[in-house]
């Protein structure tokens, strides 16, 4: 297979680089030159943000797939998607549970209301969510029914720049009493990049298109778990202080944000770890224990020196450690 990665450096399109790689595959990575690709691929440098001038370097070429993890303006998918229709046999757009209307309920299926007001020709300046789904317009406008989009939630797993498992795993291995979100039994629904991108490489080389909800089924950890195995894989002494959501949510802690993956129940958690993964795990997506995501992304970290990168067009997650002691030492928060 002759494989085409728009991005492939970085968390999800370097783990779907690097399973193409592990199938044998000839793989074509696009990029602008920030990051070094895997070693194996043919490189071709660009920047989408320069719209058709950026992409010169794709103006020839053939290829059976095309796998894009763009998550800025839309333009810029439609662009490459109108350059390649005609010479890739099939597109992989990843997308985002986040392109649904809010809010979201439970057990929602992917033909549920999107978002309103996405276009595919949007700039920069629109929400995630309007991004997301004028990407996928665009994807679907060149493509068709050759264009696979995957709708992802929580994406964990070593290469994670966005730093929501590593923070746990950082703020565990420091030890000490940690402020865990309770109640430790919330089920949570997430999928390790490298289970995204095998299920990505395998539907599209079968042909899949239209949109799939692709995340672990709800509950296949807990808060608990996952806390209790950052505990272990750091072998650190932290003690896990469970606390009321009702608490947290008092003395200004933000879910998500503040404490990473966390979500107190409501719509919010019912969007984000509720939502309906049938027709993906139909088609094959199968989802790796906790256990061994933790672990592994452990000891990516280790070798970075116990650190994770981060995105530069994301904030930086994790309760900063004075607000974390006033409220362990109940002084509410600063």
């Amino acid at each position: 297979m002759e494989i085409l990665m728009l991005g492939g450096t970085e968390f999800v399109g370097r783990a779907a680089t690097e399973a193409a790689l592990d199938r044998g595959w000839r793989v074509t990575v696009f990029h602008r030159g920030r990051h070094a690709p895997p070693p194996g691929v043919r490189v071709l440098t660009g920047d989408r943000t320069r719209g058709r001038a950026g992409l010169t370097a794709l103006e020839s070429g053939t290829w059976d797939l095309v796998v894009d993890t763009w998550s800025g303006a839309p333009r810029a998918v439609r662009d490459a998607a109108r350059l390649l229709a005609g010479r890739a046999g099939h597109f992989t757009y990843v997308s985002s549970r986040s392109v649904y209307a809010y809010p979201t309920p439970a057990g929602l299926p992917e033909d549920g209301p999107t978002v309103a007001g996405a276009s595919p020709d949007a700039g920069d300046d629109v929400s995630y969510a309007l991004a997301k789904r004028g990407g996928e317009i665009a994807a679907l406008n060149a493509f068709g029914a050759r264009a696979l989009l995957a709708r992802a939630g929580l994406i964990l797993g070593p290469g994670e720049n966005i730093g929501r498992l590593p923070w746990w795993l950082a703020r565990t291995a420091r030890g000490g009493p940690v402020m865990a979100p309770g109640p430790p039994e919330t089920a949570l629904q997430y999928i390790d990049a490298r289970d995204l991108a095998g299920w990505m490489l395998d539907a599209a080389a079968k042909g899949l298109g239209g949109a799939y909800n692709t995340v672990s089924r709800p509950g296949h950890t807990t808060m608990g778990e996952l806390l209790d195995t950052c505990v272990r894989v750091t072998g650190s002494t932290a003690e896990l202080r469970w606390t009321d959501p009702e608490v947290l949510l008092a003395a200004g802690v933000e879910p998500w944000t503040d404490l990473p993956v966390w979500l107190p129940e409501g719509e919010l958690y019912d969007a984000l770890h509720q939502g309906d993964v049938t027709k993906a795990h139909d088609a094959g997506l199968r989802c790796r224990p906790v256990a061994e995501t933790v672990a592994d992304t452990w000891s990516w970290m280790r070798e970075r020196g116990g650190t994770a990168p981060q995105r530069p067009d994301r904030p930086a997650v994790g309760l900063d450690p004075e607000t974390e002691a006033k409220l362990l030492a109940g002084k509410g928060a600063p």
